[in-house]
Protein backbone atom coordinates (compact mmCIF):
# COMPACT_ATOMS: atom_id res chain seq x y z
CA UNK A 1 0.00 0.00 0.00
CA UNK A 2 2.93 2.12 1.19
CA UNK A 3 4.35 1.84 -2.68
CA UNK A 4 0.95 2.64 -4.13
CA UNK A 5 0.64 6.25 -2.43
CA UNK A 6 4.03 6.87 -3.46
CA UNK A 7 2.94 6.36 -7.12
CA UNK A 8 -0.10 8.67 -6.47
CA UNK A 9 2.45 11.51 -4.75
CA UNK A 10 4.49 11.58 -7.90
CA UNK A 11 1.33 11.62 -9.91
CA UNK A 12 0.12 14.84 -8.43
CA UNK A 13 3.65 16.35 -8.51
CA UNK A 14 4.18 15.88 -12.04
CA UNK A 15 3.65 19.29 -14.05
CA UNK A 16 0.94 19.37 -16.47
CA UNK A 17 1.57 19.74 -20.88
CA UNK A 18 -0.85 21.85 -22.64
CA UNK A 19 -2.14 18.65 -23.90
CA UNK A 20 -2.64 16.78 -20.42
CA UNK A 21 -4.52 20.48 -19.69
CA UNK A 22 -6.82 20.01 -22.49
CA UNK A 23 -7.77 16.59 -22.02
CA UNK A 24 -8.37 17.43 -18.26
CA UNK A 25 -10.11 20.84 -19.60
CA UNK A 26 -12.84 17.91 -21.67
CA UNK A 27 -12.90 15.29 -18.25
CA UNK A 28 -13.99 19.01 -16.48
CA UNK A 29 -16.65 19.63 -18.73
CA UNK A 30 -18.07 16.24 -19.02
CA UNK A 31 -18.07 15.15 -15.38
CA UNK A 32 -19.28 18.48 -14.00
CA UNK A 33 -22.68 18.30 -11.65
CA UNK A 34 -24.35 20.05 -14.01
CA UNK A 35 -24.49 17.29 -16.99
CA UNK A 36 -25.85 15.36 -13.64
CA UNK A 37 -24.33 11.78 -14.34
CA UNK A 38 -25.29 11.99 -18.62
CA UNK A 39 -27.92 9.43 -17.96
CA UNK A 40 -28.82 7.68 -21.40
CA UNK A 41 -31.75 10.07 -22.75
CA UNK A 42 -31.22 12.77 -20.06
CA UNK A 43 -31.37 16.44 -20.06
CA UNK A 44 -27.36 16.52 -18.74
CA UNK A 45 -26.72 13.41 -21.59
CA UNK A 46 -28.17 15.77 -24.48
CA UNK A 47 -25.68 18.45 -23.24
CA UNK A 48 -23.19 16.46 -23.55
CA UNK A 49 -23.68 15.62 -26.46
CA UNK A 50 -24.30 18.73 -28.23
CA UNK A 51 -20.61 19.37 -26.94
CA UNK A 52 -19.47 16.19 -28.60
CA UNK A 53 -21.01 17.52 -32.00
CA UNK A 54 -19.42 21.14 -31.63
CA UNK A 55 -15.75 19.67 -31.27
CA UNK A 56 -16.26 17.25 -34.00
CA UNK A 57 -17.32 20.29 -36.46
CA UNK A 58 -14.45 21.89 -34.60
CA UNK A 59 -11.79 19.21 -35.58
CA UNK A 60 -13.22 19.44 -39.13
CA UNK A 61 -15.47 15.67 -39.08
CA UNK A 62 -18.20 15.40 -41.54
CA UNK A 63 -21.64 14.42 -39.89
CA UNK A 64 -22.29 10.71 -40.00
CA UNK A 65 -25.69 10.33 -38.55
CA UNK A 66 -28.95 10.29 -39.89
CA UNK A 67 -29.72 13.97 -38.21
CA UNK A 68 -26.52 16.02 -38.92
CA UNK A 69 -24.32 14.36 -36.32
CA UNK A 70 -27.25 12.61 -34.23
CA UNK A 71 -28.17 9.10 -34.64
CA UNK A 72 -31.26 8.70 -32.77
CA UNK A 73 -31.95 5.40 -30.82
CA UNK A 74 -35.15 4.81 -29.69
CA UNK A 75 -35.04 3.06 -26.06
CA UNK A 76 -37.55 1.19 -23.37
CA UNK A 77 -37.34 2.36 -20.23
CA UNK A 78 -37.93 0.66 -17.04
CA UNK A 79 -37.86 1.36 -13.01
CA UNK A 80 -38.75 -1.24 -10.52
CA UNK A 81 -41.41 -0.20 -8.29
CA UNK A 82 -40.70 -2.02 -4.96
CA UNK A 83 -43.74 -1.20 -3.15
CA UNK A 84 -45.44 -3.58 -5.45
CA UNK A 85 -42.56 -6.10 -5.97
CA UNK A 86 -41.57 -8.79 -3.68
CA UNK A 87 -39.87 -11.95 -3.64
CA UNK A 88 -39.91 -15.14 -1.50
CA UNK A 89 -38.82 -18.56 -0.80
CA UNK A 90 -41.64 -20.82 -0.17
CA UNK A 91 -40.92 -24.01 1.67
CA UNK A 92 -42.99 -27.16 1.43
CA UNK A 93 -45.88 -23.77 2.11
CA UNK A 94 -44.51 -21.69 4.63
CA UNK A 95 -43.43 -18.31 2.92
CA UNK A 96 -40.17 -16.91 3.92
CA UNK A 97 -40.28 -13.16 2.68
CA UNK A 98 -36.97 -11.47 1.60
CA UNK A 99 -35.95 -8.32 1.69
CA UNK A 100 -35.27 -6.58 -1.50
CA UNK A 101 -32.10 -4.24 -1.37
CA UNK A 102 -30.82 -6.99 1.27
CA UNK A 103 -31.32 -10.67 0.66
CA UNK A 104 -31.52 -9.65 -3.32
CA UNK A 105 -33.38 -7.11 -5.67
CA UNK A 106 -34.42 -7.72 -9.70
CA UNK A 107 -32.69 -6.96 -12.81
CA UNK A 108 -34.69 -5.44 -15.54
CA UNK A 109 -32.99 -6.02 -18.43
CA UNK A 110 -35.37 -8.48 -20.13
CA UNK A 111 -39.61 -8.02 -19.46
CA UNK A 112 -40.12 -9.89 -16.45
CA UNK A 113 -43.39 -11.73 -15.98
CA UNK A 114 -45.96 -9.58 -13.35
CA UNK A 115 -46.10 -12.98 -11.22
CA UNK A 116 -44.43 -16.45 -11.40
CA UNK A 117 -43.51 -19.16 -9.11
CA UNK A 118 -40.94 -22.04 -9.76
CA UNK A 119 -38.50 -24.66 -8.13
CA UNK A 120 -35.07 -23.27 -8.28
CA UNK A 121 -32.13 -25.22 -9.13
CA UNK A 122 -28.30 -24.51 -8.72
CA UNK A 123 -26.03 -25.00 -11.87
CA UNK A 124 -22.74 -23.87 -10.82
CA UNK A 125 -21.40 -21.24 -13.21
CA UNK A 126 -24.21 -21.64 -15.21
CA UNK A 127 -23.01 -21.72 -18.57
CA UNK A 128 -21.39 -23.86 -21.61
CA UNK A 129 -18.51 -23.56 -23.76
CA UNK A 130 -19.51 -26.02 -26.91
CA UNK A 131 -15.58 -25.64 -28.27
CA UNK A 132 -13.80 -26.84 -25.29
CA UNK A 133 -15.89 -29.47 -24.29
CA UNK A 134 -17.03 -27.88 -20.99
CA UNK A 135 -20.76 -27.82 -19.86
CA UNK A 136 -22.38 -26.88 -16.62
CA UNK A 137 -25.41 -27.21 -17.45
CA UNK A 138 -25.32 -30.83 -18.87
CA UNK A 139 -27.83 -33.87 -17.48
CA UNK A 140 -29.69 -31.24 -15.99
CA UNK A 141 -33.50 -30.87 -15.33
CA UNK A 142 -33.70 -27.16 -16.17
CA UNK A 143 -37.45 -26.97 -17.26
CA UNK A 144 -39.65 -24.99 -15.59
CA UNK A 145 -37.39 -23.88 -13.03
CA UNK A 146 -35.41 -21.08 -11.88
CA UNK A 147 -31.42 -21.12 -12.15
CA UNK A 148 -29.00 -19.75 -10.21
CA UNK A 149 -25.53 -19.50 -10.55
CA UNK A 150 -22.29 -18.09 -9.27
CA UNK A 151 -20.39 -15.74 -11.45
CA UNK A 152 -16.80 -16.61 -12.89
CA UNK A 153 -15.64 -19.82 -14.22
CA UNK A 154 -13.06 -22.15 -14.46
CA UNK A 155 -9.17 -21.53 -14.64
CA UNK A 156 -8.13 -23.82 -17.73
CA UNK A 157 -11.02 -22.01 -20.79
CA UNK A 158 -9.79 -18.96 -22.75
CA UNK A 159 -10.95 -15.87 -21.48
CA UNK A 160 -12.08 -13.86 -24.40
CA UNK A 161 -13.74 -17.50 -24.97
CA UNK A 162 -15.16 -17.84 -21.40
CA UNK A 163 -16.79 -13.84 -21.27
CA UNK A 164 -18.28 -14.76 -24.71
CA UNK A 165 -20.48 -17.57 -23.36
CA UNK A 166 -20.93 -15.81 -19.82
CA UNK A 167 -22.63 -13.02 -22.22
CA UNK A 168 -26.30 -12.25 -20.56
CA UNK A 169 -27.81 -13.16 -24.61
CA UNK A 170 -25.51 -16.53 -25.13
CA UNK A 171 -26.10 -17.76 -21.53
CA UNK A 172 -29.85 -17.33 -22.20
CA UNK A 173 -29.74 -18.76 -25.01
CA UNK A 174 -28.58 -21.95 -23.46
CA UNK A 175 -30.89 -21.75 -20.99
CA UNK A 176 -33.42 -21.05 -22.87
CA UNK A 177 -33.40 -23.86 -24.91
CA UNK A 178 -33.30 -26.32 -21.97
CA UNK A 179 -36.79 -24.88 -20.85
CA UNK A 180 -35.65 -22.39 -18.06
CA UNK A 181 -38.37 -19.74 -16.43
CA UNK A 182 -35.68 -17.67 -14.90
CA UNK A 183 -32.19 -16.85 -13.10
CA UNK A 184 -30.61 -15.83 -9.92
CA UNK A 185 -26.89 -14.95 -10.14
CA UNK A 186 -24.71 -14.80 -6.69
CA UNK A 187 -21.94 -12.61 -7.48
CA UNK A 188 -18.42 -14.11 -6.03
CA UNK A 189 -17.21 -11.38 -3.61
CA UNK A 190 -13.78 -12.23 -4.31
CA UNK A 191 -14.28 -10.90 -7.83
CA UNK A 192 -16.57 -8.90 -7.58
CA UNK A 193 -16.03 -4.84 -9.03
CA UNK A 194 -18.88 -3.21 -6.63
CA UNK A 195 -19.30 -5.01 -3.15
CA UNK A 196 -23.00 -5.69 -2.85
CA UNK A 197 -23.75 -2.87 -0.46
CA UNK A 198 -22.93 -0.44 -3.20
CA UNK A 199 -24.49 -2.41 -6.37
CA UNK A 200 -27.19 -2.36 -4.69
CA UNK A 201 -28.02 1.03 -4.88
CA UNK A 202 -28.10 0.33 -8.35
CA UNK A 203 -31.24 -1.33 -8.44
CA UNK A 204 -33.23 1.94 -8.60
CA UNK A 205 -31.82 3.25 -11.49
CA UNK A 206 -33.38 3.07 -14.90
CA UNK A 207 -32.89 -0.39 -17.15
CA UNK A 208 -33.08 -0.45 -20.64
CA UNK A 209 -33.36 -2.12 -23.66
CA UNK A 210 -33.43 -1.25 -27.72
CA UNK A 211 -37.11 -0.69 -28.41
CA UNK A 212 -38.47 -2.67 -31.03
CA UNK A 213 -36.66 -5.88 -30.38
CA UNK A 214 -38.63 -8.54 -29.15
CA UNK A 215 -37.35 -9.65 -25.70
CA UNK A 216 -36.60 -13.68 -25.54
CA UNK A 217 -35.21 -12.92 -21.57
CA UNK A 218 -36.10 -14.60 -18.63
CA UNK A 219 -39.36 -14.26 -16.70
CA UNK A 220 -37.81 -13.81 -13.68
CA UNK A 221 -33.84 -12.40 -13.29
CA UNK A 222 -32.87 -11.08 -9.93
CA UNK A 223 -29.43 -11.10 -8.02
CA UNK A 224 -28.34 -12.42 -4.75
CA UNK A 225 -26.55 -11.36 -2.02
CA UNK A 226 -23.62 -13.59 -1.33
CA UNK A 227 -23.87 -12.72 2.20
CA UNK A 228 -26.78 -13.97 2.37
CA UNK A 229 -27.14 -16.76 -0.25
CA UNK A 230 -26.73 -19.66 2.54
CA UNK A 231 -30.29 -19.62 3.04
CA UNK A 232 -31.66 -20.66 -0.04
CA UNK A 233 -29.12 -23.63 0.29
CA UNK A 234 -30.64 -24.35 3.57
CA UNK A 235 -31.29 -28.77 3.75
CA UNK A 236 -29.08 -29.53 0.56
CA UNK A 237 -26.04 -30.15 2.12
CA UNK A 238 -24.15 -27.29 0.72
CA UNK A 239 -23.01 -23.88 2.16
CA UNK A 240 -21.96 -20.99 0.54
CA UNK A 241 -18.85 -20.95 2.06
CA UNK A 242 -18.26 -24.68 0.21
CA UNK A 243 -18.61 -23.15 -3.11
CA UNK A 244 -16.61 -20.13 -2.69
CA UNK A 245 -14.03 -22.37 -1.49
CA UNK A 246 -14.05 -24.43 -4.53
CA UNK A 247 -14.41 -21.87 -6.81
CA UNK A 248 -11.05 -19.99 -4.86
CA UNK A 249 -9.13 -23.68 -5.21
CA UNK A 250 -10.19 -23.82 -9.19
CA UNK A 251 -12.66 -26.83 -8.46
CA UNK A 252 -15.73 -27.95 -10.07
CA UNK A 253 -18.59 -26.39 -8.14
CA UNK A 254 -21.46 -29.40 -7.61
CA UNK A 255 -25.42 -28.56 -9.34
CA UNK A 256 -28.27 -29.83 -6.54
CA UNK A 257 -31.70 -29.05 -6.33
CA UNK A 258 -33.03 -26.36 -3.88
CA UNK A 259 -35.77 -27.69 -1.33
CA UNK A 260 -37.42 -24.06 -1.80
CA UNK A 261 -39.45 -22.65 -4.71
CA UNK A 262 -39.02 -18.99 -5.27
CA UNK A 263 -41.98 -16.76 -5.79
CA UNK A 264 -41.93 -12.88 -7.62
CA UNK A 265 -44.14 -9.99 -8.15
CA UNK A 266 -42.76 -7.54 -10.10
CA UNK A 267 -44.43 -3.98 -10.70
CA UNK A 268 -42.15 -1.68 -13.30
CA UNK A 269 -42.80 1.47 -14.57
CA UNK A 270 -42.10 1.54 -18.10
CA UNK A 271 -41.41 4.36 -20.57
CA UNK A 272 -39.81 5.27 -24.10
CA UNK A 273 -36.20 7.39 -24.42
CA UNK A 274 -35.03 8.67 -27.00
CA UNK A 275 -31.28 8.84 -26.95
CA UNK A 276 -28.53 9.61 -29.33
CA UNK A 277 -25.23 8.01 -30.63
CA UNK A 278 -22.66 11.57 -32.02
CA UNK A 279 -21.02 10.59 -35.10
CA UNK A 280 -18.77 12.44 -37.26
CA UNK A 281 -15.98 11.25 -40.13
CA UNK A 282 -12.50 12.13 -40.92
CA UNK A 283 -12.62 11.12 -44.15
CA UNK A 284 -9.52 9.23 -45.77
CA UNK A 285 -7.22 10.28 -48.46
CA UNK A 286 -6.47 6.76 -50.35
CA UNK A 287 -8.81 6.32 -53.69
CA UNK A 288 -8.98 2.45 -52.74
CA UNK A 289 -9.02 3.00 -48.38
CA UNK A 290 -11.03 6.04 -48.06
CA UNK A 291 -14.67 3.91 -48.60
CA UNK A 292 -13.22 1.74 -45.40
CA UNK A 293 -13.91 2.69 -42.15
CA UNK A 294 -12.62 2.43 -38.99
CA UNK A 295 -15.02 3.15 -36.12
CA UNK A 296 -13.29 5.05 -33.19
CA UNK A 297 -15.94 4.49 -29.82
CA UNK A 298 -16.18 5.75 -26.38
CA UNK A 299 -19.35 5.73 -24.45
CA UNK A 300 -20.84 8.64 -23.87
CA UNK A 301 -22.95 8.24 -21.17
CA UNK A 302 -23.17 7.29 -17.32
CA UNK A 303 -25.88 6.13 -14.97
CA UNK A 304 -27.06 9.82 -14.26
CA UNK A 305 -28.27 10.89 -10.40
CA UNK A 306 -28.95 7.88 -7.79
CA UNK A 307 -28.87 6.78 -4.66
CA UNK A 308 -26.57 9.27 -2.31
CA UNK A 309 -23.61 7.68 -1.00
CA UNK A 310 -21.49 10.23 1.35
CA UNK A 311 -24.13 12.82 0.87
CA UNK A 312 -23.44 13.06 -2.73
CA UNK A 313 -25.83 11.57 -5.18
CA UNK A 314 -24.79 12.68 -8.86
CA UNK A 315 -22.72 9.56 -10.46
CA UNK A 316 -20.58 12.18 -12.57
CA UNK A 317 -18.44 9.56 -14.60
CA UNK A 318 -15.49 11.08 -14.83
CA UNK A 319 -12.84 7.97 -15.53
CA UNK A 320 -16.34 5.95 -16.69
CA UNK A 321 -16.23 7.15 -19.20
CA UNK A 322 -15.55 11.18 -20.01
CA UNK A 323 -12.09 10.14 -20.09
CA UNK A 324 -12.48 8.07 -23.08
CA UNK A 325 -14.69 10.95 -24.36
CA UNK A 326 -11.88 13.03 -24.05
CA UNK A 327 -9.22 10.70 -25.90
CA UNK A 328 -12.18 10.86 -28.51
CA UNK A 329 -12.01 14.45 -28.81
CA UNK A 330 -7.96 14.72 -28.30
CA UNK A 331 -7.35 12.23 -31.50
CA UNK A 332 -9.87 13.93 -33.57
CA UNK A 333 -7.76 16.85 -33.55
CA UNK A 334 -4.48 14.90 -33.87
CA UNK A 335 -5.76 13.01 -36.64
CA UNK A 336 -7.25 15.71 -38.75
CA UNK A 337 -3.54 17.26 -40.58
CA UNK A 338 -2.15 13.20 -41.48
CA UNK A 339 -2.37 11.37 -44.67
CA UNK A 340 -4.49 8.61 -43.89
CA UNK A 341 -5.85 5.98 -46.25
CA UNK A 342 -9.16 4.69 -44.24
CA UNK A 343 -11.70 6.52 -43.44
CA UNK A 344 -12.13 7.34 -39.76
CA UNK A 345 -15.36 7.42 -37.85
CA UNK A 346 -15.70 8.75 -34.19
CA UNK A 347 -18.58 7.30 -32.69
CA UNK A 348 -19.37 8.57 -29.28
CA UNK A 349 -22.17 5.88 -28.25
CA UNK A 350 -24.87 6.53 -26.06
CA UNK A 351 -26.63 3.73 -23.39
CA UNK A 352 -23.49 1.77 -22.47
CA UNK A 353 -24.67 1.55 -19.26
CA UNK A 354 -27.79 0.01 -19.94
CA UNK A 355 -26.19 -2.79 -22.20
CA UNK A 356 -23.93 -2.01 -25.24
CA UNK A 357 -27.10 -0.14 -26.80
CA UNK A 358 -26.05 2.61 -28.65
CA UNK A 359 -23.14 0.32 -30.31
CA UNK A 360 -25.48 -2.82 -30.54
CA UNK A 361 -27.98 -0.20 -32.71
CA UNK A 362 -25.12 1.51 -34.46
CA UNK A 363 -23.55 -1.92 -35.48
CA UNK A 364 -27.11 -2.97 -36.47
CA UNK A 365 -27.65 -0.05 -38.63
CA UNK A 366 -24.35 1.55 -39.31
CA UNK A 367 -24.79 5.19 -40.80
CA UNK A 368 -21.88 4.04 -43.52
CA UNK A 369 -22.35 0.14 -45.83
CA UNK A 370 -21.52 -2.51 -43.32
CA UNK A 371 -19.37 -3.98 -45.30
CA UNK A 372 -17.26 -1.04 -45.81
CA UNK A 373 -16.33 -0.89 -41.48
CA UNK A 374 -12.82 -2.72 -41.29
CA UNK A 375 -12.36 -2.70 -37.71
CA UNK A 376 -13.34 -1.06 -33.84
CA UNK A 377 -11.18 0.62 -31.43
CA UNK A 378 -12.90 1.02 -28.33
CA UNK A 379 -11.71 3.60 -25.17
CA UNK A 380 -13.59 2.67 -21.97
CA UNK A 381 -12.54 3.77 -18.56
CA UNK A 382 -8.90 3.55 -19.47
CA UNK A 383 -7.54 4.97 -16.14
CA UNK A 384 -4.79 6.85 -16.13
CA UNK A 385 -4.07 6.79 -12.71
CA UNK A 386 -0.56 5.92 -13.00
CA UNK A 387 2.06 6.30 -15.32
CA UNK A 388 1.60 4.89 -18.83
CA UNK A 389 4.27 2.25 -18.80
CA UNK A 390 2.62 -0.96 -19.91
CA UNK A 391 -0.77 -0.98 -22.79
CA UNK A 392 -3.78 -3.78 -21.99
CA UNK A 393 -5.26 -4.56 -25.06
CA UNK A 394 -8.50 -6.42 -24.87
CA UNK A 395 -9.02 -9.10 -27.64
CA UNK A 396 -5.18 -8.75 -28.52
CA UNK A 397 -4.71 -12.08 -29.34
CA UNK A 398 -8.13 -12.28 -31.75
CA UNK A 399 -6.77 -10.57 -34.59
CA UNK A 400 -4.19 -9.02 -36.91
CA UNK A 401 -5.16 -5.48 -35.25
CA UNK A 402 -3.71 -6.49 -31.84
CA UNK A 403 -0.26 -7.33 -34.20
CA UNK A 404 -0.76 -3.76 -35.09
CA UNK A 405 -1.19 -2.19 -31.59
CA UNK A 406 1.80 -4.28 -30.23
CA UNK A 407 4.49 -2.63 -33.47
CA UNK A 408 2.82 0.57 -32.29
CA UNK A 409 3.53 0.08 -28.37
CA UNK A 410 6.46 -1.21 -29.30
CA UNK A 411 7.73 1.97 -31.00
CA UNK A 412 6.42 4.21 -27.88
CA UNK A 413 8.69 1.93 -25.93
CA UNK A 414 6.12 0.02 -24.07
CA UNK A 415 4.83 -3.44 -23.55
CA UNK A 416 1.53 -4.35 -25.00
CA UNK A 417 -0.66 -7.36 -23.30
CA UNK A 418 -3.59 -9.27 -23.01
CA UNK A 419 -5.87 -8.33 -19.87
CA UNK A 420 -4.89 -9.35 -16.61
CA UNK A 421 -8.39 -8.92 -14.76
CA UNK A 422 -9.92 -11.64 -17.16
CA UNK A 423 -12.46 -12.26 -13.59
CA UNK A 424 -13.76 -9.01 -15.04
CA UNK A 425 -15.16 -10.22 -18.39
CA UNK A 426 -13.69 -7.10 -19.80
CA UNK A 427 -14.13 -8.77 -23.40
CA UNK A 428 -17.99 -8.61 -23.88
CA UNK A 429 -18.64 -6.10 -21.07
CA UNK A 430 -18.04 -2.74 -24.05
CA UNK A 431 -18.66 -1.07 -26.16
CA UNK A 432 -16.43 -2.90 -28.76
CA UNK A 433 -18.01 -6.33 -28.13
CA UNK A 434 -21.32 -5.11 -30.13
CA UNK A 435 -18.67 -5.33 -33.41
CA UNK A 436 -17.11 -8.14 -32.33
CA UNK A 437 -20.85 -9.77 -32.44
CA UNK A 438 -20.86 -8.63 -36.46
CA UNK A 439 -18.12 -10.42 -37.14
CA UNK A 440 -15.61 -7.01 -37.08
CA UNK A 441 -12.05 -7.35 -35.84
CA UNK A 442 -11.70 -4.72 -32.77
CA UNK A 443 -9.73 -3.95 -29.38
CA UNK A 444 -10.08 -1.96 -26.16
CA UNK A 445 -7.47 -0.48 -24.58
CA UNK A 446 -6.53 0.45 -21.38
CA UNK A 447 -3.29 1.65 -19.07
CA UNK A 448 -1.84 -1.86 -17.96
CA UNK A 449 0.29 -2.83 -15.30
CA UNK A 450 2.46 -5.81 -13.82
CA UNK A 451 0.81 -8.44 -11.71
CA UNK A 452 1.19 -7.96 -8.18
CA UNK A 453 2.12 -4.73 -8.22
CA UNK A 454 1.58 -1.27 -6.59
CA UNK A 455 -0.62 -0.11 -10.02
CA UNK A 456 -2.68 -3.14 -9.71
CA UNK A 457 -3.26 -2.54 -6.00
CA UNK A 458 -4.41 1.22 -7.44
CA UNK A 459 -6.58 -0.27 -10.14
CA UNK A 460 -8.34 -2.77 -8.02
CA UNK A 461 -9.17 0.25 -4.98
CA UNK A 462 -10.14 2.53 -7.96
CA UNK A 463 -12.96 -0.15 -8.74
CA UNK A 464 -13.94 -1.10 -5.36
CA UNK A 465 -14.19 2.77 -4.16
CA UNK A 466 -15.26 4.53 -7.07
CA UNK A 467 -16.22 2.10 -10.24
CA UNK A 468 -20.20 3.73 -10.52
CA UNK A 469 -20.01 5.43 -7.31
CA UNK A 470 -20.32 9.32 -7.16
CA UNK A 471 -16.90 9.33 -6.27
CA UNK A 472 -15.74 9.03 -9.58
CA UNK A 473 -15.31 12.84 -10.35
CA UNK A 474 -13.23 15.47 -10.76
CA UNK A 475 -11.78 15.37 -7.10
CA UNK A 476 -9.53 12.33 -7.53
CA UNK A 477 -6.05 11.59 -8.49
CA UNK A 478 -5.76 11.39 -11.81
CA UNK A 479 -2.45 11.20 -13.75
CA UNK A 480 -3.31 13.62 -16.78
CA UNK A 481 0.23 13.35 -18.37
CA UNK A 482 -0.32 9.97 -19.19
CA UNK A 483 -3.73 10.94 -20.32
CA UNK A 484 -1.99 12.64 -22.82
CA UNK A 485 0.53 10.39 -23.60
CA UNK A 486 -2.27 7.58 -23.80
CA UNK A 487 -3.78 9.75 -26.93
CA UNK A 488 -1.00 10.35 -28.75
CA UNK A 489 -0.58 6.47 -28.94
CA UNK A 490 -4.06 5.80 -29.40
CA UNK A 491 -3.95 8.19 -32.74
CA UNK A 492 -0.93 6.15 -33.48
CA UNK A 493 -2.57 3.28 -33.52
CA UNK A 494 -5.51 4.67 -35.44
CA UNK A 495 -3.24 6.05 -38.30
CA UNK A 496 -0.98 2.70 -38.30
CA UNK A 497 -4.63 0.42 -38.90
CA UNK A 498 -5.78 3.63 -41.59
CA UNK A 499 -2.44 3.09 -43.44
CA UNK A 500 -2.32 -0.59 -43.57
CA UNK A 501 -2.91 -1.93 -47.06
CA UNK A 502 -3.75 -4.81 -45.68
CA UNK A 503 -7.07 -5.15 -44.12
CA UNK A 504 -7.89 -6.22 -40.52
CA UNK A 505 -8.73 -10.28 -40.37
CA UNK A 506 -9.28 -11.96 -37.64
CA UNK A 507 -7.16 -15.40 -36.58
CA UNK A 508 -6.88 -18.22 -37.90
CA UNK A 509 -7.47 -19.53 -34.24
CA UNK A 510 -9.67 -17.11 -33.26
CA UNK A 511 -13.70 -18.26 -32.09
CA UNK A 512 -14.68 -14.78 -33.16
CA UNK A 513 -13.65 -15.40 -36.83
CA UNK A 514 -16.72 -17.20 -37.25
CA UNK A 515 -19.13 -14.24 -36.92
CA UNK A 516 -17.36 -12.73 -40.35
CA UNK A 517 -18.88 -15.30 -42.34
Amino acid sequence: MKRALLILAAVLLRAESPEAQRWWSRVVYLADDKLEGRETGSAGHRTAARYVAQEFERAGLRPAGTDGYRQPVTLRSQKIDESGSSLALLWEGREEPLILGDDAYFSLRAKLAAEIEAPLIFAGYGFAVPERDYDELAGLKLKGKVVLYLSGGPRNLPAPLMAHYQSSEERWKRLQAAGAAGIGVISNPKTSDIPWQRSRLARFQSQMRLAGFTSGGPRLSFAINPSRAGRFFSGTGHTMEELLALAERGQPLPKFELRARIRARTKVDVSEVVSENVLGVLEGSHPAGKNQYIVLTAHLDHVGVGQPISGDSIYNGAMDNASGIATLLEMAGLLKDRQLGRSVLFAAVTGEEKGLLGSQYFARFPTVPRAAIAANLNFDMFLPLYPLKRLTVIGIDESTLGDTARTVAEQFGLTAHPDLAIERNSFIRSDQYSFVRQGIPSLAFKIGYTAGSAEEQIFKAWLKERYHAPSDDILQPVDKEAAAEFSKLMAAVVEAVANDPRRPQWKEKSFFRRFAQ
